[in-house]
């Protein structure tokens, strides 16, 4: 199955807040996000594109939230060629 690798960088997180925000890089396409943990609920703008990235950076966040630190460059793989 065809791959591609996502950069992702967050820009902001509040644990009182509930959320954790940032912007990832895949193939062509940037996005912005904001990940509201406490509601687990994934915003995605712009959305061009936001159907080849919503689940498989929900299932990240969902997986890593407590790990990912504001400045941080992260990266995962998506199952699809973008």
């Amino acid at each position: 199955m065809p791959q591609t690798t996502a950069y992702l960088r967050v820009t902001d997180c509040s644990w009182e807040g509930g959320t954790l925000q940032g912007e990832v890089t895949a193939g062509s396409f940037t996005w912005e996000f904001c990940w509201l943990f406490s509601q687990s609920r994934l915003d995605i703008e712009p959305s061009r594109g936001r159907a080849l990235i919503q689940e498989p950076l929900g299932r990240f966040l969902e997986q890593r939230d407590y790990q990912l630190e504001p400045g941080g460059d992260y990266q995962f793989t998506i199952r699809a060629v973008i």
